[in-house]
């Protein structure tokens, strides 16, 4: 499917719209057949916060395919996925306030104070909330292009302090396989970025000078 039709596209984005619920419908299922395990508020805690960065990854990853396929449909998946990174970041946070501290919010406050690991992760979590309410055509029309999108740039500080948030969380446990991996992965996907940006600019440069070598009296 290299360049589909409207009736193709909005079939792709239903199916992906479902697809990405999966996880989520997966928890409630397990949660009414009691099949959440020993630990069930760990369980899904887990679960939400890998999906959390799972579709974080997706959504930084649609740039780079896009520029190395030319699909560039795949743009407007990315609002999408997006949305589905905040709804599981969301969920996450929800565990953690309803399940560990029963929406005692100042409670809740102290743990996020006394334990760095929470602290960044929720400073993360905050962060993702202007990104999600600033997503609607609205949105951009209100704030204009040029602010919204460096607005939206914060993603990539947002994705590195969900990465420290789970290897602090996992160095507790000495386990460092998952964070090596989404690390590597985070890191070519903002490294390409940073590649890109300084061709563009070394292009802009040349083709600056090149305009003022022409201006130049011979």
């Amino acid at each position: 499917m290299i360049n589909p039709n409207p009736k193709q596209f909005r079939l792709l984005k239903a199916t992906l719209f479902a697809l990405a619920l999966l996880p989520f419908i997966r928890l409630v299922v397990y949660a009414f057949i009691d099949q959440l395990g020993a630990n069930p508020i760990e369980f899904i805690t887990r679960s939400t916060g890998d999906w959390t960065l799972y579709f974080l990854c997706i959504t930084l990853a649609v740039t780079p395919l896009r520029r190395f396929t030319g699909w560039n449909w795949l743009i407007k998946l990315r609002r999408m996925l997006g949305l589905f990174a905040f709804f599981y970041a969301a969920s996450h946070f929800t565990t953690f306030l309803w399940f560990d501290h029963f929406f005692d919010i100042t409670e809740m406050l102290k743990d996020v104070y006394k334990r760095p690991f929470i602290t960044v992760g929720f400073i993360a979590f905050v962060l993702l909330i202007p990104l999600a309410v600033t997503s609607t055509n609205g949105m951009i029309k209100r704030l204009g292009g040029k602010r919204w999108q460096w607005l939206h740039r914060t993603v990539y500080g947002i994705v590195m302090l969900g990465m420290l948030h789970f290897w602090w969380m996992r160095a507790g446990k000495h386990n460092f396989e998952k964070p090596i991996i989404f690390g590597t992965i985070v890191a070519i996907l903002l490294l390409l970025r940073v590649y890109w940006y300084l061709k563009q600019k070394r292009e802009t440069g040349i083709r600056q000078s090149a305009v003022v070598q022409k201006r130049q009296p011979t």
